[in-house]
This record gives structure tokens, sequence and C-alpha cells, in this order.
């Protein structure tokens, strides 16, 4: 996962003790992101921290990472994530003459801007496949880059100060800065009632979000946005098994690459289509015995109950699935008393760094990772499927696909309605401003030329279904 923190001031030393301790205190509130390691660069106006979860060369890629030259630093970097075409771009880069001191593809990353991003970074991003947050400094031109990947997976939050900007992959490593405000305003409340997300409003007052796809330059002129990537439609003319064996050839490929790492790994399964399909191409592609976890409650199954959502348990399809591919299977069991512990409770609402949580859903997947954490240091999810493949209900609800608004709205404002007092929901105007980041969100993605979504799906996809994580 990793952390990735910093702090920019054109009008001052960071190399102060004040500023050191400042630098520390912002890397410090990462540590449960990067429990491997931690490490810190300061220079003049430039100050980076960063705490590692060791994945790929656990011994050499520390961070932060530079680049040298005339036995000088040119280029600071510090990422999260993972650039999964790593060694393809090596090759590629060691044609043209890099010699690499590292195994890591956090080195790759820092030479491909050395080599191809001088001009423009852009050019540099576009060439990673992966899954990635990162800060660059480049010490000639006192340029600060910060960079986030096309979907927007890894997160990577900025806040504009006087004389340059803070930044962190979570806003407690903002806030932990002296210069930060802890504060939310209106709109902080209402992204945060209304689990919209939207980059323009974190719910921290003065506080941003780097958008996906996009690069943050900041130098002493200010701070500037660009985009690196944007979604497009481009049609689709393939028939029903070109499309499926299509479909296919990128899972397998997205697999394989994915099952790179220099620590133990392993799949979670629910028993559903997503997770058992990448847990059995895991499998086919490891050349070791996949381990496999379900999280599972007491009682859940002699005690379940159809819904319209859930008309089946997912234990037994979990049991089948992985004796079929041969998983080395572990359910991890909770109890009502572990979800609820206070302890348990309190972990979750920090590691959200929002003033409310999915309540059960949030401990369990706590509690679940606590007892993965135990042999894995990777876990595979089936993440984001039911959004790319339609697996939400509401994907196939024509009322809620022809709606003028998003297709989960409904439920969670009565909710909303019912919690607060009248004189604030009216003070906030809710509708309002639902209306508003629904047409944002319209605006952000392309209208379909061939078979068409909905408005409210279109949305969706926009915007996602799973809003405000952290990952």
């Amino acid at each position: 996962m990793c952390g990735i923190c910093g702090w920019i001031d054109f009008d001052r030393d960071l190399g102060s003790p004040d500023a050191r301790r400042e630098l520390a205190d912002m890397t410090a509130t990462m540590a449960n992101r990067g429990p491997d390691d931690e490490g810190t660069w300061i220079d003049g106006p430039a100050a980076l921290g960063h705490r590692r979860l060791a994945i790929i060369d656990v011994q050499g890629g520390r961070q932060p990472m530079t680049l040298q030259e005339d036995g000088r630093p040119a280029l600071v970097l510090v990422y999260t994530g993972e650039t999964y075409n790593y060694r393809e771009l090596r090759q590629r880069l060691v044609a043209l003459g890099h010699r690499f001191d590292t195994s890591s593809d956090t080195e790759v990353v820092l030479r491909a801007h050395g080599e191809w991003g001088y001009r423009d970074p852009r050019t540099a991003v576009s060439e990673l496949n992966g899954m990635f947050a990162y800060a660059l400094w480049d010490t000639a031109k006192r340029e600060l880059l910060l960079i986030r990947d096309r979907l927007g997976i890894k997160p990577l939050y900025y806040y504009p100060t006087e004389h340059g900007v803070l930044f962190g992959s979570e806003p407690k490593a903002i806030l932990a800065n002296s210069l930060a405000e802890r504060a939310m305003d209106a709109d902080g409340l209402r992204r945060t009632l209304c689990s919209i997300p939207d980059p323009d409003r974190t719910v921290f007052r003065g506080m941003r979000e780097v958008r996906p796809g996009h690069i943050v330059r900041v130098t002493r002129d200010g701070i500037k946005e660009t985009s690196y990537w944007r979604l497009t439609e481009s049609g689709h003319s393939d028939d029903v098994p070109t499309t499926v064996r299509r479909v296919r050839d990128l899972l397998e490929d997205t697999m394989q690459r994915q099952l790179i790492t220099d620590v133990p790994l392993c799949t979670l399964l629910s028993g559903g289509l997503d997770s058992s399909a990448m847990t059995a191409l895991a499998a086919r592609f490891s050349d070791e015995r996949i381990r496999s976890f379900a999280v599972d409650f007491v009682g859940y199954t002699d005690n379940f109950t159809p819904g319209p959502d859930r008309p089946t348990p997912d234990g037994p399809y979990v049991q089948e699935v992985a004796k079929y591919v041969g998983t080395d299977h572990t359910d991890i069991t909770l109890s009502a008393h572990e979800l609820m512990n206070p302890n348990v409770q309190a972990a979750t609402l920090h590691a959200r760094d929002l003033p409310l949580t999915l309540g059960n859903e949030d401990s369990s997947l706590y509690l679940l990772f606590r007892a993965v954490r135990k042999h894995s240091t990777v876990a595979l999810s089936g993440e984001s499927a039911d959004e790319l493949f339609g697996g939400y209900s509401s994907f196939h609800d024509p009322a809620q696909v022809q709606a003028d608004t998003f297709p989960w709205i409904e439920d969670s404002d009565d909710i909303v309605r019912r919690s607060l007092d009248p004189e604030l929901v009216e003070k906030l105007d809710l509708p309002g401003y639902l209306d508003e980041q629904y047409r944002k969100a319209l605006a952000e993605v392309p209208a379909l030329t061939g078979p068409r979504l909905g408005r409210s799906a279109r949305a969706s996809h926009a915007r996602g279904l799973l809003p405000l994580s952290n990952a």
C-alpha cells in the first residue's frame, strides 16, 4: 500500500528542526499504510516523506528515491502503488543506456521521468500501466509534480498554502502539519452526508484531491492541474465471441501482471463470479499454491434470510470454488462481539479519515485484513467488477437507470432527512448539491454512440458506487 507525504514552501528552508519535526509527524500518521520502513528527504524548500509496505525488491526499494546527475540529486520520488509493466519499461530504459541500482518498479518510474518526462511529464506517466500515486521533485526546476493513476485507485490529497503546498496519501498526513486548518465547512458536510466523491471538495476546508488521470504542477508561480488521460468512447463493433475472448485476454494479462511480488500473496474469495474467476486465474498462473480467504459471521449461514439482492448465503459457494480450484483456503469467522469492539470501531474511524464510517462493513473489513496480514502481504480481490460489468441490481432497473439522479440517492436522502435538524437540512440544500454533482458526473463521461446506458448508470460509472474510500 505505502503512504507518501510532503511539504513545499518556496519562502522557507525546511531543514530547520521545527520543519523536520513536522515532516516526521506527517510521515508517522501513515505507519499503518507502510509498516515495513520509513524515510524522509529534505533540501531547501522541499521535504518528502514515505512509509513503505515492501512488495517488490524488499531490500533495495527504499524511498525517497533519487536520480543522480553529476553526483547530485536531480529528481526525487516518493511513490505508492505498483506499475505492472515495469519489467518491459526497464528493458527499454536499459537499451537507452540507463543502469539500475535496484530491481524495484519505483526506480523504473523515476528513470522513466528522467528519460521521457523532462519536457512533458505526461509522456512518462502515459507509459505506466498500474495503480499509483506519487510526488516528483525536480531540484533544478524547483518544481513538484503530484500524479495519480488513471482511475484514481490510489488516493492523493493536497492543500495549497501561502508559499507552496502540503500533500499526502491521507488527509491525516496533511492535517498533522500546523499550516493545515482542521475544519469542515458546509460543502464538506454535504459531501460526507451524500457520499458523492468530488475532488473539488474534500470534507476538509481548503483540501483537494489530485483528480484521477491528472498531474498537479506546483511552482513558485502557483499550482496548475492538467489531464494526461480521460475516458473516451470508441464504439464497439465486435460480436459476442470476439468480445468474450477480448475480456478473457485482458483478465489473464491483468492477473499475470498482478501476481508479480516478492512477498506472500493471496486472494479474497466470496464465492461470486468476480472473486471466483480471479482466484481460478491466479491459481492457473501462479507457480505456487494460492491461498484464499473468506469472511463469514457466527450463525450467518444457519440463520440466513433470503433477500432481493442476496438470495443465498456466500459460504457454500466459497467452499465449492476453493475445493474445485484447489486453494489453501481459510475462513475468517467474526462474531458480533468482535464487530462492536470499541477499539475496532475507533481503528476504522481513524483509518477512514471521515466523521462517519460504513458501520459494521468497515469493522468486518478491518478484522478480515488484520487476520489476512498474518499470512499474506498482498491480497487480490474482485473490486470494481460490479461497476464494470453491471453487477448491481440498479443497473437493470429501468426506473433507476433512467432516473435523473444517482441511483442510490433516494434511500440515503431519506436517512439524512430523518437524522438531522430540519433547519440544518434546509441550509445544506442537499437536493441542490446532489443535482449539481450529478450534472458534473455526466459531463465527465462521453455519451455512447452504440447501445446506451441510462443517464443514471453513466453517472454511476463516472463517480463509482463505492465512494469516499482510501486505497
